[in-house]
């Protein structure tokens, strides 16, 4: 999975022009109320708003499908294991195992809201640079140390992947060859304790940079953000469409006339 998610930041799109502060704060509260919905027609809905959101981002299409692959892997199992496990009545038998309809609905609601949340969270923070996002958060008054942590992890994980690279690469010039045998996982034990002293050492270097350059626990960005009229209609849409899906969530009309409505 590309860790990179703000790698076509610079694709001209709704989105990118948007102003970072009002597009995290609306398309968070959105992915929030997505979250909270218990009915499986809502979430439909959701994940189709979702789904225009991120086509309005301008993200390529290969992009997003072999990031958010991997995801949609590790929910797979939950269409085996909920129907089998849930407590309700069992409307037949799978290899001995009860099988309830409600296990299946939780878990296309489960699956169906996880796959709307996360294009959205592409769509917020794919449109912009992840630096310029994180200094959105701090001016949305988001907890400095949170801000910082997030950013650090994710600037230094391609330090570390880096790192990692060099040191498999000089491993194999050595003529290292991976085995199944007690000597690799000595040679990999190595391996791995070498490279988190040097992650060590490293963050503390990084650390006494900052200091000698007048670092005192806060970012400091010459970003400038500048809101436009049309930002706050397009969050105004946003928050009323994720208001009207709670409303309606809420109301019931969805909910099935009898259990087991698959």
């Amino acid at each position: 999975m590309p860790l990179d998610i703000d790698r076509f930041a610079h694709l001209e799109s709704p989105l990118q022009r948007w102003d970072p502060r009002v597009k995290l704060f609306t398309l968070g509260t959105f992915a929030f109320s997505v979250a909270l919905l218990k009915t499986l027609p809502i979430a439909i809905i959701a994940w189709c708003i979702a789904v225009i959101i991120l086509r309005q981002s301008g993200l390529p299409y290969a992009f997003v499908s072999s990031s958010i692959k991997w995801i949609i892997f590790f929910l797979l199992p939950f269409f085996i294991i909920m129907p089998l496990s849930y407590p309700g009545e069992a409307a037949f038998e799978v290899i001995g195992l009860p099988f309830a309809w409600e296990g299946l609905q939780l878990a296309s609601l489960i699956f169906i809201k996880a796959v709307a949340i996360i294009l959205t969270t592409f769509a917020m923070f794919g449109t912009a640079r992840f630096d310029v996002s994180m200094i959105a958060l701090q001016h949305l008054k988001c907890p400095k140390i949170l801000v910082q942590m997030l950013l650090f992890t994710y600037r230094y994980t391609f330090v570390f992947l880096e790192e990692m690279r060099r040191m498999q690469t000089a491993m194999r010039a050595r003529g290292f060859v991976m085995k199944s045998d007690i000597k690799t996982m000595q040679v990999m034990g190595n391996f791995v304790g070498t490279l988190l002293v040097r992650s060590f050492e490293r963050s503390e270097r990084v650390y006494k940079a900052m200091l000698s350059k007048g670092y005192q626990g806060e970012l400091h960005s010459m970003v400038t953000f500048k809101s436009v009229r049309q930002d706050y209609v397009n969050a105004a849409l946003v928050l009323v469409t994720a208001i009207t899906l709670l409303a309606l969530d809420l109301s019931g009309l969805f909910l099935p006339a009898k259990q087991g409505w698959f």
